[in-house]
């Protein structure tokens, strides 16, 4: 059986993947999409598509519950599961960040000594910090972070920003950019080898489509 089951991220992502799929003709029904099923079938009954929480990619991925994915890179670095990534795919950019209250962060790290950072980043932000050498306590949370400063939950934020008005609309600003993040491809290395022609086909058909 040749047909891929690939992993989407429900959200952020998911419209936009399905969208540039759509370009060469993997389309999902907009019976299946609207229905409430995890995993659902393209039109052409090539495709089996498993829509997943962001963090959940790459766990399904690496461990074979589906072939492949599409997830953020700052997921693959928070996760470092050990998969294999054919293409960066270059949609849905965005940055993670460490962001504060605007007069802390004037006055840039020297402020961050021994504060309390919120993140959904907990692995990203320590080795971040970790190699600066400045002691943080890091929270894990997940859902509004940028509300933690404004309830004063934690001084600082790691977190994912767009545009940063989010960020602006909550009395903070970027204090340093820890990386830049765009939707990657990645694949089961099982799979990669085992379906190998069906894996090339797919990579083909996204670079097509995003004429890389």
């Amino acid at each position: 059986m040749n047909q891929l089951t690939i992993a989407l991220a429900k959200g952020r992502l998911q419209d936009v993947a399905l969208e540039y799929l759509s370009r060469v003709g993997i389309v999902v029904s907009d019976a299946a999409l609207a229905s409430r099923k995890l995993l659902v079938e393209d039109d052409g009954g090539r495709y089996s598509f498993l829509f997943v929480k962001p963090a959940d990619v790459p766990v399904y991925v690496e461990y074979g519950v589906a072939d492949a994915g599409i997830c953020g890179r700052d997921v693959l670095m928070e996760s470092q599961a050990d998969v294999h990534e054919p293409l960066d795919l270059g949609f849905g950019a965005c940055r993670l960040v460490v962001a504060g209250k605007v007069e802390t962060a004037e006055r840039g790290y020297n402020l961050l000594t021994t504060a309390r950072v919120a993140t959904k980043y907990p692995r990203i932000a320590a080795d971040y910090f970790q190699q600066r050498g400045v002691p943080v306590e890091l929270i894990a949370l997940s859902g509004s972070i940028e509300l933690a400063p404004v309830l004063g939950l934690s001084d600082h934020i790691v977190d994912l920003v767009e545009t940063g008005r989010t960020l602006k609309d909550n009395g903070l600003v970027v204090i340093d950019t820890i990386a830049e993040s765009t939707a990657r491809l990645i694949v089961n290395r099982a799979s990669y080898h085992l379906k190998r022609a069906t894996v090339a086909a797919l990579v083909a058909l996204l670079r097509h489509a995003l004429h890389l």
